[in-house]
């Protein structure tokens, strides 16, 4: 047992995980042109922000600066605004010089750093039944990133930064037949649920296709109702020939559903995802039951204490706002892994919240 984690499933891949001496991190950028949807996630400050999220946070990470803005992306929350979910794993990074790589699925703004291309491009608006215009293009190109990313680490962890990522998961999830209204997390305390489900019910409408009808065919779920993330992360795990720990919420429960979807006799013994306890007890969504119906995929928890922060900002992650995102919940299980305790965390944290936003 970790203290301050929560595991549900088993805790194989969390064992390899303790024992891992090169773990990598990959982050996978993406966007979608639902994340311009009024309403529909706070990421960014406002709608018209949320393409430059993924970039702002790749930045930070490795520049501790923004480059393609004046200043970092927040999350507009219903009380005040919290910082981006990025500095939890620049915390992380910090504290143990971990290895961290950025990987672009398709960007509608790229970042002003190094990043691994797979050749993506943006998602479009899934209520003109436009997802990811190429997906096997992008599924390939992750294949071939995993098995390289693989072959120099013995653990591979696959986080991810894209606005509005969980109403594509519930598009893909649903297109493959999955019952998950009212099921994924969103980074706000309100979770717009009924707005979600209408997006995806008009990207479905669009493309005259109902729910389940291409439980086989996940490139075609991707291409009308998805996000390039998704596709990218899926086929960087199929690809890895170490372990793999999913970084994220109910996002990384759309990656198993194309998985599986790709490849019905996948392995999922080395898979599992690593969240915040803020995902796994959100009452407004249900990862363990999305999880629990597509394959039999371990679910880690770790609670970074936030609501014992004096930043406001930070302290609103424990009370419902943003919860997850850019690996959080991983990032924070590897430090507690290589023995970081909460109070050595949160402190590095508000150190870094504190010089980036002042």
């Amino acid at each position: 047992m970790v203290d301050n984690v929560k595991i549900f499933g088993s805790d194989k891949v969390l064992k390899e995980l303790e024992k891992s001496e090169n773990m990598l991190f990959a982050c996978v950028l993406g966007n979608t042109a639902v994340s311009k949807i009024e309403g529909i996630s706070g990421a960014g400050g406002s709608p018209e922000m949320t393409p430059y999220t993924p970039a702002l946070d790749v930045e930070l990470m490795l520049r501790n600066e923004a480059l393609s803005l004046p200043e970092i992306a927040i999350t507009e929350s219903d009380e005040v605004p919290a910082p981006t979910p990025g500095l939890l794993t620049k915390t992380t990074y910090e504290l143990l010089d971990m290895p961290f790589v950025a990987v672009s699925a398709g960007l509608e703004v790229e970042p002003k750093t190094s990043y691994i291309s797979l050749n993506g491009q943006p998602g479009g608006d899934l209520r003109e039944g436009k997802g990811v215009p190429n997906p096997k293009e992008i599924f390939d190109n992750a294949v071939e990133t995993g098995k390289f990313l693989s072959q120099i680490a013995d653990h591979l962890m696959i986080g991810e930064s894209t606005p509005a990522g969980t109403t594509t998961a519930q598009g893909v999830l649903t297109a493959l037949g999955y019952d998950v209204e009212g099921k994924v997390s969103g980074c706000m305390m309100h979770n717009p649920h009924e707005l979600k489900t209408s997006v995806v019910n008009a990207a479905l409408e669009k493309n005259n296709v109902k729910p389940g009808d291409l439980k086989d065919d996940a490139f075609k779920a991707v291409e009308i109702a998805g996000d390039p993330t998704i596709i990218a992360a899926a086929g960087m795990a199929i690809g890895s020939s170490v372990p793999v720990t999913l970084a994220g919420g109910t996002q990384m429960t759309a990656v198993l559903g194309v998985i599986k979807s790709i490849k019905p006799d996948f392995d999922f013994s080395n898979i599992a995802i690593a969240t915040t306890v803020y995902v796994a007890n959100d009452e407004t969504s249900n990862i363990l039951d999305i999880v629990n119906q597509i394959a039999d995929v371990a679910v880690y928890a770790a609670d970074p204490k936030m609501e014992n922060s004096s930043n406001p900002g930070l302290a609103s992650f424990a009370q419902g706002s943003v919860k997850e995102g850019v690996g959080a919940g991983g990032s924070v299980l590897y430090a507690y892994l290589n023995g970081i305790t909460p109070e050595e965390y949160l402190a590095k944290l508000e150190e870094l919240t504190a010089k980036v936003f002042g």
